[in-house]
């Protein structure tokens, strides 16, 4: 078996999760790049181990590592995403990092300015603003 055709495969289906991580906003989406890149790098194992012609097989057992942890991970992160989604009312990505900005900096937007200016303050000063 030539090991061309198996890696060409390879790297054709991780460019493609690449892809789709990067230019997605689903979070079900992104989820589905991932497994694509995952299902890559099991194809890479397998092939090499082929390949090689290892005696124990060592691709193949990583390669049943990774589809089990592949499985927790699409597992938990469905239950996020879901958990987000009913809270949020959307899996848009970007909408949630805009509300995740918008909400971190209306917080601190009024402590920052007391905390400056308490800081350059002295201690004369400070006590007569406390009074």
């Amino acid at each position: 078996m030539h090991l061309a055709y198996p890696a060409v495969l390879a790297v054709l289906l991780f460019c493609t999760g690449l892809y789709g991580v990067l230019a997605r906003r689903n979070a079900i989406l992104v989820l589905m790049s991932v497994e694509l890149m995952l299902n890559a790098v099991n194809l890479n194992l397998v092939a090499f181990d082929v390949w090689l012609r290892d005696a124990l097989h060592a691709g193949q057992a990583l390669t049943l590592f990774t589809i089990a942890i592949a499985a927790a991970e699409i597992g938990i992160g469905l239950a996020i995403v879901l958990m987000v989604y009913r809270n949020r009312g959307t899996s848009d990505i970007d909408k949630l990092r805009d509300n995740a900005e918008t909400a971190g900096t209306d917080e601190t937007a009024g402590t920052d300015e007391t905390a400056g200016a308490d800081a350059t303050a002295g201690p004369d000063e400070k006590a007569e603003a406390a009074a």
